[in-house]
């Protein structure tokens, strides 16, 4: 193979082989073609306007750039892996059809600020596909919340039967946690949109160059004010994944419900056939694989993550070419994330809440307990420390009894606590509990509609 005329004269000798396989990143980078085609017209467009190069032969640029972006979007343009990246293929074509005047585009640009323009524009906007997908999700979950207000099922602490809750107030704790995922893509898009390009190699450029322009022109709140920082900042990459993966976890944790709420034993929800399957033998099954397959795929953008923090830690300033390695991983992740964040959105807007077994699993294990303390310490005027041991003398005795607290005969009760009066049989149901957690954030009805009211605002 001949030297790479792009590398310039020093090399004598073509690459190995193995390097010829190693090296070319185009299999993977020509996704940034749109991101590539856009800094490239911006920096013709400045180079012109500086009088770096002239209009004409900017205005062949353009021309030939749009003929460029043609070819992409008809699936004619020909990638090249001996031209290694999208960068070179674009450049290399741009010269088949304009010809010299395609030289002078890389006037007072290299490569390495060429590339992560180009990467800033991609993670820019997947942090606002991110956020859109998210949204979506979000008013899947609000309206479940919206249909299921009062629904009561079980809230659970260590997976034990804790205090009775409302299916809507549950659905609710999701719009929260997925409204702090939008918030750290909001904030990881912000911190971002800075523009490397005019950075060069490293050092910056001999050429008078504008960089606000450009930076204006692609939408970047400011040119980035160190040379060496805006070639081998990679941290944009990072914390964008890290977001990706907080989202990815909180995914995981709703799938995880989705999976345990449809078998029988819990049947709180139906899953349709749409995100269903069936099995080979068992006909009797309807296995919740949309769910599974979300809670899986969490796995690999946290590993994506990783890989890429594992390749950032060891780098010195400025540029190295393990730094080819971050597209891979945030492609991966952004992938990974938006079909997870679309299919979870379908699956919960699919669902069919069953009112009834989330009701008769939030009988068993006395969970008004907590309401039967809360009574004494109103009622008896004890200490919060000594109420729990006195309720859970009465619990004892139901539960010896087989009946729920509400079930339990006063004169039962007045035998652990004589000054206990049947006034206490109005918080003992799962009703009078649900309706009586009235504070800010709790999941008395009341305060569930509140909350659907805001967040039908919030996501107009």
């Amino acid at each position: 193979m001949s030297t790479n005329k792009m590398w310039g004269g020093r090399f004598e000798s073509g690459p190995a082989a193995i390097m010829r396989e190693i090296t070319p990143s185009i299999d993977f980078d020509k996704r940034l073609a749109g991101e590539d085609l856009a800094g490239s017209r911006a920096h013709a467009r400045m180079l012109a306007h500086e009088g770096i190069i002239s209009k004409e032969d900017a205005a062949q640029i353009l021309s030939g750039l749009d003929q460029v972006e043609a070819e992409i979007k008809a699936g004619t343009f020909v990638f090249k892996r001996e031209l290694e990246d999208i960068h070179l293929n674009i450049e290399a074509r741009l010269a088949e059809l304009i010809g010299p005047a395609a030289g002078r585009l890389h006037t007072a640009r290299s490569r390495n600020d060429q590339v992560v323009t180009d990467f800033r524009l991609w993670v820019r906007a997947a942090c606002q596909r991110a956020d859109e997908g998210l949204m979506a999700l979000q008013r899947a979950l609000l309206a479940q919340a919206d249909k299921h207000i009062a629904t009561i099922m079980p809230g659970f602490t260590h997976m034990q039967p804790a205090q009775p809750v409302t299916f809507g107030h549950h659905m609710l704790a999701y719009v929260e946690m997925f409204a702090r995922d939008r918030g750290r893509f909001e904030d990881a898009k912000k911190r971002l949109n800075e523009s490397p390009l005019g950075a060069a190699a490293l050092a910056g450029t001999s050429f008078a160059i504008d960089r606000e322009f450009t930076a204006k022109a692609l939408h970047f709140a400011r040119p980035m004010r160190n040379s060496m920082d805006a070639i081998s900042a990679r941290d944009f990459a990072l914390e964008y994944l890290a977001a990706c993966s907080i989202a990815a976890v909180h995914l995981s944790r709703l799938a995880g419900e989705l999976v345990q709420w449809s078998t029988p034993a819990f049947g709180f929800v139906k899953l349709s056939d749409a995100f269903t399957t069936g099995s080979s033998i068992m006909p009797q099954k309807r296995n919740p694989d949309a769910a599974e397959l979300i809670r899986g795929k969490s796995g690999r953008v946290l590993g994506d993550f990783v890989a890429l923090a594992t390749v950032v830690k060891g780098l010195v300033l400025t540029y190295g070419t393990d730094l080819q390695e971050d597209k891979e991983r945030v492609f991966d992740a952004a992938d990974t994330l938006e079909i997870s964040l679309a299919a979870m959105a379908a699956m919960v807007a699919d669902l069919t809440a069953q009112p009834e077994a989330m009701r008769r699993a939030a009988e068993p294990g006395f969970p008004t307990a907590t309401d039967l303390a809360d009574w004494i310490v109103r009622a008896r005027e004890k200490p919060v420390r000594e109420a729990p041991h006195t309720a859970g003398s009465i619990v004892k005795r139901a539960e010896e009894k087989g009946v729920t607290l509400d079930r339990l005969s006063l004169e039962e009760m007045q035998a652990v606590d004589p000054a206990i009066t049947k006034a206490v049989f109005d918080v003992l149901t799962l009703d009078a509990s649900v309706h009586s957690r009235m504070s800010l954030g709790g999941t008395a009805p009341g305060r569930v509609k509140e909350q659907v009211a805001f967040w039908k605002d919030r996501l107009k």
